[in-house]
């Protein structure tokens, strides 16, 4: 128990945040959907409880995931957060198809004006507010992981560029409240339209499109874990590392480098070429530099590395000479 209380502590911690928020938005929309029904704040409901259980299981997971490696899984327990994604997005996607399938329904038989327009107004304000704000959290956190100074207010925006480089439970959670945040916004304007035009199908038209969003999040979110599971390769942080491994003079040449994504962490292996003529006493201290070095790198948590001896050929031909100093 508390081997995993320890884990738990170490999750994604905005995962964790948004989880709680939307459980709450969840709630709430639910409340106000039962006194209105207005089919645009049951989209919105089931948007929000699809966002709390899809991150509930990806703080899980990435708590899950730092558990240290054992003799039966060496390589460690990094793909677990992957994993747990996939099984997440099964239940936004059943979320999703129920959204979606209601607001077709409501789309052809509109059950007119909804009551409580202010009661659905206001839960909408309060989701904009604190999607909003989780939004903003994970647009920073994003930052911070990709090596970028903070923004403010302005690091949503900036957040993008950089949307690759965050750990898997940021990108998703900031994926996931940006379409919430958008929903939010829609289903608000939707209301305020069908109340002072009269077009009550155009509150079932939001709701399909909100559905939409979801599935959108869930075919990403499915795409890039389902990459994770298998075994991805990090291309910009091989170029980096190839990079740091060529500036060393005793490397010749590099016969094989593999840069795995596992999880939030990177793993990675190398096979170096260097001078036949260096003694393996030098070698273990040209590896144990080069370990030390690779370590300090953001994301890596496990190195190896091996040497053959230089064949007076060059076959290294991935190191980018735009090399990002960012990391």
């Amino acid at each position: 128990m508390a081997e995993l209380l320890k884990l738990l502590k170490d999750g994604n911690k905005p995962s964790l945040l948004a989880a709680c928020v939307n459980t709450f938005l969840g709630i709430i929309k639910g409340i106000a959907f039962f006194f209105t029904g207005n089919v645009a704040m049951f989209a919105e409901m089931m948007h929000s409880l699809g966002d709390a259980a899809n991150q509930f299981f990806v703080y899980i997971g990435s708590a899950l995931s730092k558990k240290p490696p054992t003799k039966q899984f060496p390589s460690g327990f990094g793909r677990i957060v992957n994993l747990v994604c996939l099984f997440a997005v099964i239940i936004v996607a059943i979320l999703s198809y129920e959204t979606i399938k209601e607001g077709w329904h409501h789309f052809l038989h509109p059950s007119g004006e909804s009551s409580g327009i202010l009661i659905a107004l206001g839960v909408l304000f309060i989701g904009i507010v604190l999607e909003g704000t989780v939004l903003a959290k994970a647009a920073v956190e994003i930052l911070h992981e990709a090596g970028q100074e903070k923004a403010g207010i302005t690091a949503i925006p900036k957040a993008f560029p950089y949307l690759n480089r965050a750990k898997p439970a940021t990108k998703l959670v900031f994926m996931e409240d940006l379409v919430a945040t958008s929903g939010n916004i829609l289903a608000f304007a939707a209301i305020v339209i069908a109340y002072f035009t009269g077009w009550g199908r155009i509150e079932g038209l939001v709701s399909m499109i909100i559905g939409a969003m979801m599935f959108y999040v869930v075919g990403k979110v499915f795409l890039d874990n389902a990459r994770g599971v298998i075994g991805e390769t990090d291309e910009q942080m091989l170029n980096h590392i190839a990079y740091l491994v060529m500036d060393d003079p005793n490397i010749k040449d590099i016969v094989r480098l593999e840069v795995i994504k596992e999880g939030e962490f990177l793993h990675v292996e190398l096979v170096a070429e260097a001078d036949p003529k260096l003694s393996l006493a030098f070698l273990d201290d040209v590896r144990d530099h080069l370990t030390e070095i690779l370590l300090s790198q953001k994301g890596v948590a496990k190195v190896a590395i091996l040497f053959d001896e230089d064949d007076g050929k060059t076959s290294w031909v991935h190191v980018d000479e735009r090399h990002d100093n960012s990391f």
